[in-house]
């Protein structure tokens, strides 16, 4: 149906589905509890979708590339019961919109993205964030500026940093990022997920999870996202994203007071162990599991004992819903 928003609402949430989310539920063998959640239109005119279930204090969780929110599904109803949990999907992933006209994909634009879905669903006191893969820089670059609006943070195999010494870039995101073959990979091909889907995890997935997280990019069109976000990483000083980048490293020190645990898939192709020692010294003091026989998608492979961990970080300080 076409989307309209309700402009008596200060919301400008969508009445009724989005096309594009329509067709990404239309391929999902089993649609989860809380799909599809709400959709919040940016000032940039593409609607959002955001995951929006149960009641109580926020809890927001970030995606990366090339996840989307139904990575978190397995948390979805186990913390609904006592808090409320957000799960965005960035434009042009899950069923967000594809992005505008003039959206360049860059980290700021993401950041500003993310601010304003938790500005319009939570826009007064703290949320806790978890954070995966590149939406730990999302995620992260908005907590060292927005600080008051942070609780607790769980990070899964993500940084809020760049490059650390003794990671580097694997030989796939190396070519992800190669002009042309990158484009031809990822937007012909659909490399990029399908690679994650074999690679990602320890455990194989079964079909029918491999289909929904195939579902947002069946099209080259709907595929220009997952190429985008390898090409907004930042790995010299000339790159839009590299001050951003150094500037939230830089400032992480405003979440010091922020109570911090680290869940790591050790067999993780992409964010090493380096990017895990980076975490420790610069945070000594959070809680720190790591999971062995689990990848880079630890919530596809270790999804009990995460759930475990998490609903024991989160609940000692803010228990139960009101």
């Amino acid at each position: 149906m076409n989307p309209s928003v309700n402009t008596s609402d200060p919301l400008q949430v969508c009445q009724g589905i989005p096309a594009r989310a329509a067709a990404v539920l239309a391929r999902m063998p089993k649609v989860p509890a809380g799909w599809p959640g709400r959709f919040v239109r940016m000032p940039h005119g593409a609607f959002m979708h955001s995951v929006d279930r149960g009641a109580g204090h926020p809890v927001v969780m970030v995606h990366g590339n090339p996840s989307w929110s139904y990575l978190f599904r397995g948390l979805v109803e186990p913390l609904a019961k006592t808090r409320r949990v957000i799960i965005p999907d960035h434009i042009g992933c899950g069923m967000s919109d594809l992005a505008p006209l003039g959206y360049c994909f860059t980290l700021k634009e993401r950041v500003a993205d993310f601010g304003n879905l938790v500005h319009q669903l939570a826009p007064t006191g703290p949320v806790d964030l978890i954070v995966h893969d590149w939406g730990g820089m999302i995620g992260l670059a908005w907590a060292v500026q927005n600080p008051t609006r942070v609780g607790r943070i769980v990070v899964m195999n993500s940084a809020g940093f760049g490059l650390p010494p003794g990671a580097s870039i694997p030989m796939s995101l190396r070519m992800a990022r190669t002009p042309g073959l990158g484009s031809l990979l990822i937007r012909g091909f659909n490399a990029f997920v399908r690679g994650a889907i074999r690679y990602g995890t320890v455990k194989p997935l079964s079909v029918e999870v491999k289909a929904s997280f195939l579902a947002p990019y069946h099209t080259s069109d709907e595929r220009e996202a997952t190429l985008r976000f390898v090409e907004d990483i930042p790995l010299t000083q000339s790159h839009p994203s590299w001050n951003l980048v150094q500037n939230t490293s830089e400032n992480l020190g405003n979440l010091a007071e922020k109570p911090l645990m680290i869940l790591w898939g050790m067999q993780d192709f992409v964010f090493t162990k380096p990017f895990l020692d980076t975490w420790r010294t610069r945070r000594p003091d959070a809680r720190c599991v790591e999971y062995p026989q689990a990848g880079h998608w630890l919530l596809e492979d270790v999804l009990e004992p995460c759930l475990a961990e998490i609903r024991n970080f989160l609940e000692p300080v803010h228990g139960s819903a009101t």
